[in-house]
C-alpha cells in the first residue's frame, strides 16, 4: 500500500524545490547566459570588424520565438565567411532571445526545452575551443579568431582570450545547473503522476498497490486521459513503483526526500526590502556592457588616423621614419585640433588631442569596464564590497567621464570626416552609431542612479517623520 504521508511530504518538497529553482538557481542561470552573450557579442563584433565574417543581411528580419541551435554541417572554404557569419549571428540572436525574452522557470524549462538548451550549448564548444576540434563551428571559429588576432594589440588579444575563457566558464556553470534541473524535472514528473493520476477518481488504489504489475496497469490505464500529451517514461514509472512497493522502498523514499531538501528554507514571509546597493551595482554592470563599443570606436579612430598618415607618405617621409627607427628616436606625438560642442549650451570650443594617448585611454577604459561586466567579474566583486556611497561616487564619476568622452568623440568624428583629402573622405569610418550606443548605456546608468537617489531620499524623509519603512 502506498504511504500517504510520504506522498504528502514528497509533493510539499517538490513545491518548495520548484520555488527554490525559480527564485535562486534559474536567475543564476540567466546571469550565466548573459555573461556568455556578452562574450559572444564581443567575439562576433571583432570578427565582423576584421572582415573575417559577413554580417547577416536578414538578421533584423528573423523573428526568434524558440531555442534553435545553429547548423553544424560542413561547408566549402569559399562559403566560410558567409556561412559562419550567419551561424554565429543566429547563435548571438538566440542568446539575445534567451537573455531578454525567455522565461526561466521550472514550468517552462521542461525536459524537452532543457535538451534544446543543451544542444545550443554544444553547438560551439567553448571549453575545448581549438583549431583541431571535431565540431565544425568550433574549429572554424577558432581558426578565424587565431588568424584575426595576428598583428593585433596586446590588449585586443587579451580581451579575445578573456572572452573565450569566460564563455567556457559560463557554459560549465550552465550545464551543471541544467543537470540539476533535469534531475529535478524527473522527480517533478513523478510527483505530477502521483498528484494527478493517483488521485483521479478512477484510479483503484487498492488494486494498484496489491502488486507492482497492477500499479503499472492502473497508471497506464489513466495516463493518457489525465496527463495529455506528456510522454510516458517507463523508466520513471518503474521508479515510482519501486518507491511504493520495492523491497527497499523506505530507503528510496528517505533518499528522495533528502535529495529534495532546500537549505535555509523559511516558512514565514517577509516583506521584500528594496536593495538600494543592488540598484547602484546594476548601473555599474551597464558600463560593463560597453567595452565592445569602446574598442570598436578605438579601432575606427586608428584606421582613420592611418588614412590621414597615408596622405603624408612620400619618399622623404618614409626615409625620415627609417632614420628615426635606426637611431631609436621616438616619434613625436600626433596632436589633432578638434572642435567640441556642448549639447546643452551649444557652445563650441577647440581642444588639442594627443591621439595615441587618447586611443590608449579608450583601451584602458574598455579594460576597466570589462572587469565589471558581470557579478563574478573581479572588478565587480571588488566594487560590490564597498559601501553604497563609494559605489555611487564611482557611478557618478563614470557618467561624468563618459559624457565628456562623448563630446570629444563627436569632435573626433567630425574632424576625421573633414581632415582627409576630398578623394579619401569616403574611406573615413564614422563612429556615430557607436557613440549613440554608448549614450544609451550612459542614459540607462543614469536612470539607475536616479532610482537609487529617489529611494534614498524617500527613506530619509520617512525617517524625519519617524516612520519606519
Amino acid at each position: 500500500m502506498a504511504d500517504n504521508n510520504f506522498t504528502e511530504q514528497l509533493l510539499a518538497a517538490l513545491d518548495a524545490k520548484a520555488q527554490w529553482f525559480d527564485n535562486n538557481q534559474l536567475p543564476e542561470m540567466l546571469e550565466n547566459y548573459r555573461l556568455l552573450h556578452t562574450c559572444v557579442k564581443s567575439l562576433f563584433d571583432f570578427l565582423l570588424k576584421k572582415s573575417m565574417i559577413h554580417s547577416d543581411p536578414y538578421k533584423n528580419e528573423k523573428k526568434i520565438s524558440d531555442i534553435t541551435s545553429p547548423e553544424n554541417t560542413p561547408f566549402t572554404e569559399a562559403e566560410r565567411s558567409m556561412v559562419i557569419g550567419m551561424r554565429f549571428s543566429d547563435y548571438d540572436s538566440t542568446l539575445d532571445f534567451l537573455c531578454n525574452y525567455y522565461r526561466f522557470s521550472v514550468s517552462n524549462l521542461t525536459v524537452q526545452n532543457i535538451r534544446k538548451l543543451i544542444d545550443l550549448n554544444n553547438s560551439i564548444q567553448w571549453n575545448s575551443f581549438s583549431v583541431n576540434s571535431n565540431n565544425t563551428n568550433t574549429r572554424t571559429l577558432a581558426t578565424m579568431l587565431l588568424s584575426a588576432k595576428q598583428n593585433c594589440e596586446a590588449i585586443t588579444v587579451s580581451m579575445i582570450n578573456d572572452s573565450i575563457s569566460k564563455a567556457g566558464k559560463a557554459i560549465t556553470a550552465i550545464n551543471k545547473q541544467l543537470k540539476e534541473l533535469t534531475d529535478f524535472q524527473r522527480e517533478f514528473y513523478k510527483g505530477n503522476i502521483r498528484k494527478n493520476v493517483f488521485e483521479h477518481p478512477n484510479f483503484d488504489k487498492a488494486k494498484a498497490f496489491s502488486s507492482p504489475a497492477d500499479e503499472l496497469a492502473q497508471i497506464k490505464k489513466l495516463f493518457t486521459a489525465v496527463m495529455g500529451k506528456i510522454p510516458f517514461y517507463s523508466e520513471l514509472i518503474e521508479e515510482i513503483i519501486d518507491e511504493d512497493q520495492g523491497a527497499n522502498k523506505t530507503e528510496l523514499q528517505t533518499l528522495l526526500l533528502k535529495k529534495l531538501e532546500v537549505s535555509n528554507t523559511k516558512t514565514e514571509k517577509k516583506e521584500v526590502a528594496i536593495d538600494t546597493k543592488e540598484i547602484l551595482l546594476t548601473a555599474v554592470r551597464v558600463f560593463g556592457a560597453t567595452p565592445g563599443q569602446i574598442m570598436q570606436i578605438a579601432q575606427k579612430l586608428q584606421e582613420n588616423h592611418e588614412l590621414l598618415e597615408s596622405e603624408h607618405n612620400s619618399f622623404w617621409d618614409k626615409f625620415k621614419r627609417v632614420l628615426m627607427k635606426a637611431f631609436n628616436i621616438e616619434e613625436k606625438p600626433t596632436f589633432y585640433q578638434i572642435t567640441v560642442t556642448d549639447p546643452t549650451t551649444d557652445t563650441r570650443a577647440h581642444e588639442k588631442i594627443n591621439f595615441h594617448q587618447f586611443v590608449g585611454e579608450l583601451a584602458a577604459r574598455a579594460r576597466r569596464y570589462n572587469s565589471v561586466c558581470v557579478k563574478r567579474a573581479p572588478g565587480y566583486e571588488k566594487l560590490a564590497q564597498l559601501d553604497s556611497e563609494k559605489i555611487l561616487a564611482y557611478v557618478n564619476q563614470q557618467i561624468t567621464e563618459c559624457q565628456k568622452l562623448m563630446k570629444t568623440l563627436n569632435g573626433m568624428d567630425e574632424f576625421f570626416k573633414n581632415a582627409p583629402q576630398p578623394q579619401n573622405r569616403n574611406r573615413v569610418k564614422g563612429i556615430k552609431m557607436e557613440i549613440t550606443a554608448l549614450k544609451n548605456s550612459v542614459v540607462k546608468a543614469n536612470q539607475h542612479r536616479s532610482e537609487y537617489s529617489a529611494y534614498v531620499e524617500e527613506e530619509a524623509q520617512l525617517k524625519k517623520l519617524g516612520i519606519k519603512k
